[in-house]
């Protein structure tokens, strides 16, 4: 085994990522996009793709979570120069806060200054049906695993109001409806009970998940920009008679893909 690939601090963990991405030209990246699950069909809408498995990166964790294929595409999107990160891992799966944020974190130095995050979610809304797109406006950190210091965390949200402006700004522009929300990031594994969904619409939020708002917050105190969009793919618990699945999150977010590919294309240029 070489050195790199036994590295034990998060600091040498960080080093070799960065080193691997830059070794394979994602610091020339304008923009980097983390697709959730059900999500890695945007991959198909890049031009002069080149996919590098994370096999190859000694220091990326990979997920074992079905629609999360553990690649990263670097390419050009409508014009824009842009990797895109094919699955994430999540806290669920025991992987703890540096590793789930440890991507977001190497793009941030290798220098890449704005990050869309998408995922799959559950609608805490009634009328928000599956397949519904949501820009993240805010969130409410139920996961209590974000590590910030003081001085970073000073600022409130890391959701961009400018880089969600450019959102709002593409759907227009390609008739695609997109909804505006608070999303709340749970640890899972397990979907929520419906006493919990009603505490959450309590607290305010529009839809659920387990991934996302680690990644947020790392990439903003790291200096990036952030933006995000949640795939509605299921109503959580309790806000109809259907009990949430995997496979149907998986197969949502496909249905919905057209649409939520022509939204990213568009917003790409924009962002």
């Amino acid at each position: 085994m070489s050195p790199r690939a036994a590295a034990t601090s998060e600091a040498d963990q960080l080093a070799a990522l960065v080193e691997d991405l830059r070794a394979r030209e994602v610091g020339a990246c304008e923009l980097a996009i983390v697709l959730g699950s059900g999500l890695g069909v945007l991959a198909e809408r890049v031009e002069d793709a080149r996919v590098v498995d994370y096999t190859e990166l000694a220091a990326m964790p990979r997920s074992s979570v079905p629609g999360h294929a553990g690649k990263l595409v670097v390419g050009r999107l409508a014009g824009v120069r842009v990797v895109l990160q094919q699955g994430r891992v999540h806290l669920y799966e025991g992987f703890g806060y540096h590793e789930a944020t440890r991507a977001v974190r190497a793009f941030a130095s290798l220098g890449i200054i704005k990050l869309v995050l998408t995922n799959a979610a559950g609608s805490l809304r009634l009328a928000w049906n599956p397949g519904t797109l949501m820009r993240i406006e805010d969130h409410l950190d139920l996961q209590g695993k974000v590590r910030l210091a003081r001085k970073q965390a000073a600022n409130g949200s890391p959701w961009d109001k400018r880089l969600g402006a450019a959102l709002d700004a593409a759907a227009r522009h390609v008739d695609v409806a997109l909804e505006r929300g608070v999303y709340a990031a749970l640890l899972g594994p397990s979907y929520e009970t419906p006493a919990e969904i009603r505490m959450l619409r309590t607290f305010g939020a529009d839809a659920v998940g387990m991934s996302t708002v680690a990644e947020a917050q790392a990439a903003w105190a790291a200096g990036m920009r952030v933006a995000g969009v949640s795939c509605l793919t299921n109503h959580a618990a309790g806000v109809t008679d259907s009990v949430p699945n995997h496979e149907e999150v998986v197969e949502e977010g496909r249905k919905a893909s057209k649409r939520f590919c022509d939204l990213l294309e568009a917003a790409a240029p924009r962002l």
